[in-house]
């Protein structure tokens, strides 16, 4: 990864805090300069206007499904969910098939998959301001409840879709049950796992730890899959995505599988971005090549956008030109407490280039952060307030440390949280102090499935588990894969804390009570060719205050 030049920062102090902020201005300053930034402002005042809004279309001139990217539900809390869907009669076209027009949209949420017992119904705009997406929070909602939900316009009516509410606040849940995913990439495999997920039963929520979708283009034959005929896809997504256009197309083409909407369809998602939403291993403002930072944030504040508009997120998350507040807190009763972070919009520029590299002093910078101190400081306050028995942090990039051979000098990730030890650190000292007994961390990007301890100090396996880390591995990205890839010997014999690796793809199913953690490891053995079937390569279990996970 070669970076745009930038100033080694120093240690973090309050003066250091201060030119940090000064920096953060001045690339505002000069986002607000460049060339076509003016566009890309207007991402977050270019808003419905009811005094200026064009006439809504009729109803009855929508005269093909525009239900084509399925509905979702996602961000539960105790008494209301996020419902979404986008009108795309035309899914590839640039305007979706549609006039730059509102469509009213009716909604209804049941108890029933029959709609004999609404509980809710409502109206909302699809504008086109937001390509004409729906994000309806349903109100009013019973706690701990399966609903069924859809959306109508005009004769047309949505797929049906199956959400859950959260249990009540203060409420004794007897178990919970959530999924892990990350990393589809649509050239590289089917969604198979996607397939599976949908038919797994009693889930409460999947969360999306990253890379939902990946910039580089998709030729025609869609890579792996190997489309042809009336199959093949259009030119225009053999391109890599740098504008609002080409983002909002690529979700669209990620949107119309059928594995991904039918995953979608059965539970609600909590998610979470990493790099590819944007660009690969971007730092804060800083790109991946030799960009300016102001040019970058311009592409960053279009990706923000079309991520938005394609995701079950709340108003507020609603992002602000290159910015968005995605870190956020969901509770579900006394059982867990969910805090979603987001490791890329705030991270200091990657160590050495980025890369595996031997840490050098640089790495060790005390000052260095991976979630910026505001974040780190929400994430310290919420975890002294917590009273869950399990706290679950849904994040991006491994925690823990990962050595890839047996005898040093040891090359580390400077993409993962190796590359930021002092922000590590930090993080395990804050859930330390505010005595998080239970620590969950979970986490994607790596396309393998690990399991590891998290320890107090590294090189003694003996030390203190502080919690566990769950990472999940891909859904396609990187192809099929090996239950045993060819690094396996050097992990598992250099990382004593690294309890299970497997190569394959899938997705983890993660069980709670208040007596301890289930971790099943779901893996597909080919996913270039469709309709695999899964198995569980693993169990493992935590039990609750004596940390650390046992083979079930």
């Amino acid at each position: 990864m070669t970076h745009s030049s930038s100033p080694t920062r120093s240690p973090e102090s309050s003066p250091t805090d201060a030119l940090r902020a000064a920096a953060r201005l001045l690339d505002r300053r000069r986002f607000l300069t460049v060339t076509g930034a003016a566009a890309a402002i207007a991402f977050s005042t270019n808003l419905p206007n009811a005094a200026q809004a064009a006439e809504p279309l009729a109803p009855e001139a929508l005269t093909v499904d525009p239900f084509t990217l399925g509905v979702a539900s996602g961000d539960p809390r105790h008494d209301s969910v996020v419902l979404w869907t986008r009108l795309a009669p035309e899914p590839f076209a640039v305007d979706s098939g549609l006039p730059a027009q509102p469509v009213t949209v009716r909604w209804e949420i049941a108890r029933d998959e029959a709609f004999r017992r609404i509980e809710r119904t409502g109206r909302a705009d699809a504008h086109p301001e937001f390509h004409h997406a729906v994000h309806v929070e349903a109100d009013g909602l019973r706690p701990a409840t399966t609903y069924h939900y859809r959306f109508h316009v005009g004769r047309w009516t949505s797929p049906t879709g199956r959400t859950r509410t959260a249990p009540a606040p203060g409420a004794h849940a007897e178990s919970l049950r959530f999924a892990l995913v990350s990393c589809q990439r649509y050239d590289q495999g089917y969604f198979t796992a996607y397939g599976h997920l949908a038919r797994e039963e009693n889930i409460d929520a999947v969360l999306h730890l990253g890379d939902y979708l990946y910039e580089y283009p998709v030729n025609s034959a869609a890579g792996a899959r190997g489309y042809t005929g009336p199959d093949a896809l259009p030119a225009a997504v053999n391109r890599e995505t740098v504008t609002l256009e080409d983002y909002r197309l690529r979700y669209a083409l990620y949107h119309r599988d059928p594995d991904l909407r039918a995953a979608h369809a059965a539970h609600p998602f909590v998610v979470t971005w990493d790099d590819h939403e944007v660009e690969n291993n971007y730092a804060g403002s800083i790109p991946e090549n030799s960009v300016p930072p102001e040019e970058f944030l311009v592409r960053r504040a279009a990706a923000y956008r079309a991520y938005y508009e394609n995701m079950p997120l709340r108003r507020a998350q609603l992002p602000h030109g290159p910015d968005a507040r995605l870190h956020r807190r969901l509770d579900y009763g006394r059982l867990a407490q969910l805090d979603i972070l987001d490791s890329r919009q705030y991270r200091d520029d990657q160590a050495l280039g980025d890369g595996w590299q031997v840490p050098t002093d640089e790495v060790a910078v005390p000052g260095r952060t991976l979630l910026g101190a505001s974040q780190e400081r929400w994430l310290a306050d919420g975890w002294r307030r917590s009273r869950a028995v399990w706290n679950l942090v849904p994040q991006q990039v491994v925690l823990a440390r990962r050595r890839n051979r047996v005898e040093g000098p040891w090359p580390l990730s400077m993409d993962a949280w190796d590359g930021y030890p002092a922000a590590r650190e930090r993080f395990l000292t804050a859930a330390r102090d505010a005595g998080v007994d239970n620590l969950v961390v979970l986490t994607g990007d790596v396309h393998v499935h690990y399991a590891f301890d998290l320890k107090a100090d590294w090189d003694d396996p003996a030390s203190r588990t502080l919690g566990v880390e769950l990472v999940t591995s891909s859904i396609s990205s990187g192809g099929n894969g090996s239950e045993r890839p060819a690094n396996w010997p050097a992990l598992t014999g250099a990382n004593p804390h690294l309890r299970f690796y497997d190569g394959r793809r899938g997705y983890v199913v993660l069980t709670l009570d208040s007596r301890q953690l289930t971790a099943e490891y779901r893996v597909v053995p080919t996913v270039t060719t469709p309709g695999a079937g899964v198995l569980t390569a693993a169990t493992f279990t935590s039990r609750a205050g004596d940390p650390g996970l046992r083979p079930a």
